[in-house]
């Protein structure tokens, strides 16, 4: 497993994000949870890597650990060598529900998100909400109210928030996952060209392989009970990806009996 994430990281030559050896457990209801067992995972600067595997395997849990907003039982995960040891400017999360103040118009929205600039002026943070708001293609609504927005707007504008700050790494957990495919399909290639145009180090968790091997520059599988990473895949193929192309489908498959092989061995 090691060797085939270190043969990729020759691809990107300078290491933004590392985890070492981190354990994770939850006390339930039912007793104790193993969610994260001896998870180690280098990820380079301007890298695109997708987290895939079953509910409970523990990709989110980790998420949260990299964005600061739970600690490791032991183990340790680093940005530029340093310990992460809760929440920063240097890390924005995306979650699945936009999160959005429905109090703000849109562009109300990304400059809140600017407040954690405080050497930016007013008029300096305008002008930055405004150009995310242009790259993910909302500036024509800037003023609309959230409410009046469908769920694939309201993500665009949760994407011109979280990049806004300009953090060094952008955390996504399943961010598309409530969207009709069709919009889906649209974000799959507004992403691809916003990560080409400011190749933001990111992190992204999903369960569908599909989504994985279309937006990542590598796929990594978890398996459950507990998670641990199990191998990784280099996605080498062009850019701008369609989720529907042939090449895109066969390696999605290849992956995808990969993971229902750790899965079952998992169960057994």
């Amino acid at each position: 497993m090691q060797e085939t994430l270190h043969q990729e990281i020759h691809h990107y030559p300078t290491a933004k994000l590392s985890v070492e050896h981190v354990y994770k457990d939850f006390a339930t209801s039912n007793g104790i949870v193993h969610a994260l067992e001896d998870v180690s995972i280098t990820i380079s600067e301007g890298e695109f890597v997708c987290f895939v595997g079953p509910s409970g395997c523990g990709k989110s849990t980790l998420l949260n650990i990299i964005a600061g907003l739970d600690r490791p039982d032991s183990g340790v995960a680093l940005i530029d060598g340093t310990p992460i040891s809760g929440p920063g400017r240097d890390r924005m999360v995306m979650f699945q529900e936009h999160a959005l103040f429905p109090w703000l118009d849109v562009i109300g929205n990304v400059m809140f998100g600017l407040k954690q600039k405080p050497n930016l002026t007013d008029k300096e943070r305008l002008e930055v909400a405004k150009y995310y708001l242009y790259l993910v293609k909302m500036d024509r609504f800037a003023h609309a109210n959230i409410h009046e927005l469908s769920g694939g707007m309201r993500q665009r504008v949760a994407l011109a928030r979280s990049l806004a700050p300009n953090p060094k790494i952008l955390l996504m957990d399943e961010p598309f996952s409530a969207l009709d495919a069709m919009t889906r399909e649209q974000l799959y290639g507004d992403i691809q060209d916003i990560w080409a145009k400011r190749r933001k180090t990111i992190v992204f968790v999903t369960h569908n392989v599909r989504e994985a091997v279309c937006l990542g520059s590598r796929v990594v599988l978890f398996s459950p009970h507990p998670g641990r990473v199990r191998e990784a895949f280099p996605v080498e193929l062009p850019r701008p990806r369609n989720i529907n192309d042939h090449d895109l489908a066969d390696l999605s498959q290849r992956i995808t009996s990969a993971l229902k092989g750790y899965t079952a061995a998992e169960s057994d």
